[in-house]
C-alpha cells in the first residue's frame, strides 16, 4: 500500500524534458545558483559523464571535467533535483564500459578523447 503512494508522489517529481545520453557522452548541465537573496542565475558545468547510478527519482550522474591548472573536477548531480535546470548533450562518446573510472588517471587529451 505504502509503496504505491510513494511511487505516485515520485512520479509527479520526475522531469520529462531529459535528452537521451549514456556514459561517455559530454554533457552541459545548467545549475541554478543563487548569488544573493533575490538573484538567481544559471551556471553551466560541462564534462564527460563517467557514471550513472540509481533509478527513478534517485538517479544520479557523475560528471568529470578538467578544470583550471589541469586539475580534474567531479560533480555528483541528482538528475531530477530542482537545482538542475537543463541538460544538453554536447557530443556523443563511444564507451565500452558502464563506469569510466579509468579517466581519473589520464591526463591531457587522453582524458577527454573518447571518440576512438
Amino acid at each position: 500500500m505504502n509503496v504505491k503512494i510513494v511511487s505516485q508522489v515520485e512520479e509527479k517529481k520526475l522531469k520529462q524534458d531529459i535528452p537521451e545520453f549514456q556514459v561517455g557522452d559530454t554533457l552541459r548541465i545548467g545549475l541554478k545558483v543563487s548569488d544573493k537573496k533575490d538573484t538567481e542565475r544559471t551556471q553551466f558545468f560541462e564534462g564527460i559523464l563517467i557514471r550513472m547510478s540509481g533509478s527513478g527519482l534517485r538517479k544520479t550522474l557523475t560528471v568529470r571535467k578538467i578544470g583550471a591548472g589541469g586539475v580534474g573536477v567531479e560533480r555528483i548531480l541528482p538528475l531530477h533535483a530542482p537545482v538542475v535546470s537543463s541538460i544538453a548533450v554536447v557530443s556523443k562518446g563511444r564507451a565500452r564500459r558502464a563506469k569510466l573510472y579509468y579517466l581519473r588517471d589520464r591526463v591531457g587529451k587522453a582524458a577527454t578523447d573518447l571518440s576512438r
